[in-house]
């Protein structure tokens, strides 16, 4: 695997483990019971940017490493299973 594809691997499982990890430790501004004018009552109640995005790129980077694992050392690729149609 070369750096880009590297690089690029790691962007798209990054934004992937975003969705995973925005939820955890979440609450809500109804669950603080402060609900601010104009606004959702299920909107956070104080969003850590900077705690999501290390939470992220832990979970990003743990990730990224068993694939790594798993198709450069292990070997398993997409050339590792049978074929669906033969001759192909």
């Amino acid at each position: 695997m070369g750096i880009v594809t590297g690089i690029a691997i790691y962007f798209v499982i990054w934004w992937t483990v975003l969705f995973a990890v925005l939820p955890i430790g979440m609450r809500s501004q109804i669950d603080e019971g402060e609900v601010v004018l104009g606004t959702a009552h299920s909107a956070p109640a104080r969003f850590r940017f900077w705690r999501i995005v290390a939470m992220n790129t832990l979970a990003a980077s743990a990730v990224f490493a068993l694939f790594y694992v798993v198709t450069e050392i292990v070997g398993v690729g997409p050339g590792s299973f049978p074929h669906i149609v033969p001759g192909t």
